[in-house]
């Protein structure tokens, strides 16, 4: 599976399994109600796709206006501190505003949210390519 179809597939596969997974975790760590956990997930990962897009744009737009081409380990961990940071500033207040929770509560929870989506990410990125295959751009060379 290629191009846009994959694109939704993925999203669509990895935003489900993420609300499921992290409104249960909301709901445990935060002592709400299963419901309304769920409600801060599902604002959670609309600000957490538009936010994708908004500052993917925005740090394509600045990457390219760099005399230095390519991605250093040095700009990916720029960029990702960056993606993650305003994803805190988003939903910490978000959280402690649903939920009923401290900021530093809502913080604490964001930062166990960080963890797992970055064991989560890394085993669906896994499951999926073994069950849908590479993308093209990422294929081995044919001999």
């Amino acid at each position: 599976m290629q191009g846009l179809r994959r694109k939704v597939v993925y999203l669509t596969l990895y935003e489900a399994i993420a609300i499921v997974s992290s409104s249960a975790g909301l709901a445990l760590l935060s002592g709400s109600g299963m419901g309304h956990a769920s409600v801060a997930a599902v604002a959670a990962s609309v600000i957490a796709v538009v936010w994708n897009l908004v500052y993917n744009t925005l740090f394509e737009r600045w990457e390219a206006r760099q005399t230095t081409k390519g991605r250093s380990v040095l700009r990916r961990v720029v960029h990702a501190v960056g993606f993650e940071t305003g994803l805190v500033v988003t939903l910490v207040p978000l959280f402690a505003w649903w939920l009923g929770i401290t900021l530093w509560q809502a913080f604490v929870l964001d930062l166990g949210l960080i963890v797992f989506f970055l064991v989560y990410t890394f085993v669906f990125n896994l499951a999926f390519d073994r069950v849908f295959g590479l993308p093209a751009s990422a294929a081995p060379a044919q001999a």
